[in-house]
């Protein structure tokens, strides 16, 4: 069985964090800071244990923030230019997760010392990703962290190029949201600019997650940018902007499904048949499509499926499900099966009763069917 996520922060990773700020600051007290920092920790998720060694940290480290970034500074892992985010504490010094607390103690304490904050969070990010510490001067100094983050995005580093785009972004999962972008990306949108043929796919892919994220509230926008940018786009190119328009590619978003080359579908629904019409919690759900082309041309298809889960007070929500692409020559039929699981997830509480499917072709309903889920 994997291990849980959250013991990305253990007790060997806080023992080792100890170490180096004593061997950085002999005041430092190490004991105490090991003793607070893992207190219940077995009964904590990951965000609350991140966020009980930063409070750690700001008990035993010195108040004075310009002297805590030396402790914190000195106490890195040197940067060899590698991917750190999984690698421990070790003899060398701090990196891997053990920064991500780091970085939230410099967005806490360090909004007073903004140009030393900015040299931790480049050279922590090296090590792990400072997208979090990040967002804490994006919310109270924007105009001047957007500067900054200007001139990183033609840095050396590719995590350093990454950060901007990955700091920026307005609905970074686990993170403080950024209520100015959400309500007007305009500002970080030249910075994208700058950054979508970055020579590192890390890089591209983190601005294909930023567009997303504005997808969700400026729709149009971003299916004009990748119009534009997919003139004259390469495969690294076309990639990101696919990946950048998954949301309005789920949303049925006409603009942008007929900018990647999927039109109206001419197709005609042969069949939509729910082979397990009573699905027990724990079960799958079984069911089968069938569809003719009245087209004398072939025709790319982006097929997807809605779930309409059934809520506590009687009404429904759908969620729209990846389910394949295909290229429908002229005439034929296409035949496709699909098992949907019904198991315990967080994101979700299930209901009892009536709950439907439906279909999509390039963002087109074809139609919906009801099955009963059982408890």
């Amino acid at each position: 069985m994997p291990e849980p996520f959250k013991n990305s922060f253990n007790k060997k990773i806080i023992n080792g964090m100890g170490e180096h700020f004593a061997k950085s600051w002999p005041k430092f007290d190490r004991a105490a800071f090991i003793t607070t920092a893992v207190k219940n920790l077995d009964a904590l998720e990951l965000k609350e244990r991140s966020a009980q060694i930063t409070a750690a940290m700001a008990t035993f480290l010195p108040d004075d923030f310009e002297k805590a970034a030396a402790i914190m500074l000195a106490s890195l892992t040197p940067d060899d230019g590698g991917d750190a985010v999984s690698a421990e504490v070790n003899q060398r010094g701090i990196t891997g997760w053990a920064v991500m607390p780091m970085t939230h103690y410099v967005g806490l304490y360090g909004l007073g010392c903004f140009d030393l904050s900015m040299t931790l969070l480049k050279e922590m990010t090296k090590l792990f990703s400072s997208e979090f510490g990040i967002r804490y001067f994006l919310l109270e100094k924007p105009e001047r962290t957007l500067s900054v983050l200007k001139t990183w995005t033609r840095d050396p580093s590719h995590h350093v190029r990454r950060l901007v785009s990955e700091g920026m972004r307005p609905r970074l999962p686990w993170a403080m949201r950024l209520p100015a972008l959400i309500e007007n990306p305009t500002p970080l949108l030249p910075l994208l600019e700058v950054l979508k043929d970055d020579e590192e796919e890390y890089v591209r892919r983190s601005v294909a997650n930023n567009l997303n994220d504005i997808a969700k509230d400026h729709p149009d926008v971003v299916a004009r940018i990748a119009a534009r940018w997919l003139k004259g786009a390469g495969k690294d190119r076309k990639k990101l902007v696919r990946h950048a328009c998954r949301t309005l590619i789920k949303q049925g978003h006409q603009r942008k499904l007929k900018a990647l080359g999927y039109g109206p579908p001419r197709i005609e629904l042969n069949k939509l048949k729910i082979l397990t019409p009573r699905v027990n919690f724990g079960d799958v759900l079984e069911f089968e499509l069938s569809l003719t082309s009245t087209s004398n041309h072939a025709q790319p298809l982006i097929i997807d499926y809605a779930i309409h889960h059934r809520k506590a007070n009687g009404g429904s929500v759908p969620k729209v499900f990846k389910w394949t692409t295909a290229t429908l020559e002229p005439l034929p039929t296409l035949m496709k099966k699909r098992k949907h699981a019904f198991r315990k997830i967080t994101t979700r509480v299930y209901c009892p009763g009536t709950h439907g499917l439906e279909i999509f072709v390039n963002g087109i309903s074809l139609g919906c069917k009801d099955f009963e889920l059982i408890m």
